[in-house]
C-alpha cells in the first residue's frame, strides 16, 4: 500500500493550503488502527512532528502551529488532511504523511509547502 500525498504548492504568508494523504487501496479495517500524522522537513534540519491524529481521532500539535492547523480524517476516503490557515514563512518544508501502526510504518513521498514573506 503506498500513501499519496498532495497539496503542497506556494502561497504567500497569511494564505491557506489543505494537504491531502490518500491511501486509497487500503483496508478500511487497517486505516482505522494506524495513528497518522503530517512531519516537516527542512534543510539542515531533523524531520519534526507537525501533527498527530491516534486511531481514536485524538489530536497532538506541534506548538507552532496550534491554533492555525488542523489535522482530520476521512475513513471512507481513506485519507487524511492537514488544514493549514495563517501560513507563516517558518512553515516552509517538505511535508511528509506517516501512518503508524502496530507492526508497520508507512511514510507518503513528501509534498513541498513554500510560503513567501
Amino acid at each position: 500500500v503506498q500513501l499519496q500525498a498532495s497539496g503542497g504548492g506556494l502561497v504567500q504568508a497569511g494564505g491557506s493550503l489543505r494537504l491531502s494523504c490518500a491511501a486509497s487501496r487500503m483496508i478500511l479495517s487497517v486505516f482505522w488502527g494506524y495513528d497518522m500524522g503530517w512531519y516537516r522537513q527542512t534543510p539542515g534540519k531533523e524531520r519534526e512532528m507537525v501533527a498527530v491524529i491516534s486511531s481514536d481521532r485524538t489530536t497532538k500539535y506541534e506548538d507552532s502551529v496550534k491554533g492555525r492547523f488542523t489535522i482530520s480524517k476521512d475513513n471512507t476516503r481513506r485519507t487524511v488532511y492537514l488544514q493549514m490557515n495563517s501560513l507563516k514563512p517558518e512553515d516552509t518544508g517538505v511535508y511528509y504523511c506517516n501512518f503508524k501502526g502496530a507492526n508497520s510504518e508507512l511514510w507518503g513521498q513528501g509534498t513541498q509547502v513554500t510560503v513567501s514573506s
